[in-house]
């Protein structure tokens, strides 16, 4: 069985901000070839991989889906030695002064995010939160030294390192979704020496954070039979309510809404209870705010379901997890592709 906490820091280490996946789809793919049939990259950069069924051909297929891509920053002009940036995905501008980060320019620069003094500012600025636009990044360069080696456009990633706490709860970035990407390769290595009827398909998609156009296109070239979204989900803290929330290291969550079909939603609910493994409904009575909302509307219509592990402090630096947690999704997601019978789809309907 694979470790997970170096699993997990080797897959939370290299960037990739959403539109800019390759250096974490590079070790992605290291990982998952020793795992897979085949493995392939789609024309917009999401990865593909293959564990071949049993069955004759043509035999359904089971797509298994968890984003790459990551929240971050881009430079977006230079002011003396200093950076002006915006946001890659939905980020709180509360939580950035102060953070470490990673300026990816013609060489990695690391930097600070640094407000101007508060007696600068605008009166009306002066109290409350800072918005983004008065922010600056400081990486200790001259100005000269600045402008040779950063340009517009520069991608910014948050700099904090893994940190392992309590018995198995991980700190870290981007969490979000890396954590479901290790859960997926806990079921590949679950399914490397099982016997399939069908094909299997894990997939690391790109652009999550932005536009859905990972899974959509991976949904659209690959045509699978159903699909599973693995994401995270918020996991509970103080102020948060606890009917939109999950508590860490007690289960993951099973997705119910329109996004969802009602089959493969009962189908998971059973197999958790058999296999003593915690699932919490999660109602999504509009969207999912996951792949699932693009992957399940593509071509005729995929089957979908979402599956969640809880993430605290999700879309920051310190977004945290419990390794319990990833386990229970591989392993309900191993356990679900192994008990696929070819004749399965019949029992398709939508019935709610």
């Amino acid at each position: 069985m694979i470790d997970i906490y170096p699993l997990l820091k080797d897959l939370i280490t290299p960037p990739g901000l959403s539109g800019f996946e390759s250096p974490v789809r590079q070790v992605i793919k290291n990982i998952w070839l020793p795992l897979c049939d085949e493995i392939e990259t789609s024309r917009l950069g999401s990865l593909h991989a293959l564990k071949r069924g049993t069955a004759p051909q043509p035999r359904p297929s089971l797509f298994l889906s968890a984003h790459m891509d990551e929240i971050g920053l881009m430079v977006t002009g230079i002011v003396d030695e200093f950076l002006r940036f915006t946001t890659i995905g939905g980020i709180d501008g509360r939580i950035l002064i102060g953070q470490t980060v990673t300026v990816h320019a013609k060489t990695d620069i690391a930097g600070v995010i640094v407000p101007p003094p508060r007696q600068l500012l605008p009166p009306d600025l002066q109290p409350g939160s800072l918005p983004i636009q008065y922010m600056l990044i400081d990486t200790g360069f001259d100005r000269r030294q600045v402008k040779r080696l950063v340009n517009v456009g520069d991608r910014i990633s948050f700099a904090q390192p893994p940190i392992e706490i309590a018995d198995d709860i991980l700190i870290g970035h981007p969490l979000d979704n890396r954590a479901s990407l290790a859960a997926i390769t806990l079921c590949f290595q679950t399914l490397k020496n099982r016997q399939l009827e069908w094909d299997v398909w894990a997939a690391a998609t790109v652009q999550e954070e932005e536009t859905l156009g990972g899974a959509i296109t991976s949904g659209y070239q690959l045509r699978p039979s159903l699909a599973v979204v693995l994401d995270v989900t918020f996991g509970s803290s103080p102020g948060v309510a606890s009917h939109k929330s999950f508590p860490l290291g007690k289960g993951i969550t099973l997705g119910w809404g329109p996004t969802v079909h009602p089959t493969l939603f009962n189908e998971f609910k059973q197999l958790g209870e058999r296999l003593e493994i915690p699932c919490t409904i999660e109602v999504m009575p509009r969207h999912s705010s996951t792949d699932a909302d693009g992957l399940q509307v593509t071509r005729e219509g995929i089957p979908t379901i979402n599956i969640g592990i809880p993430l605290r402090y999700m879309h920051t630096p310190v977004e945290m997890v419990s390794l319990k947690d990833i386990e229970r999704a591989g392993r309900l997601m191993a356990e679900f592709a192994t008990q696929l019978e070819i004749d399965f789809m019949q029992k398709i309907k939508w019935d709610d």
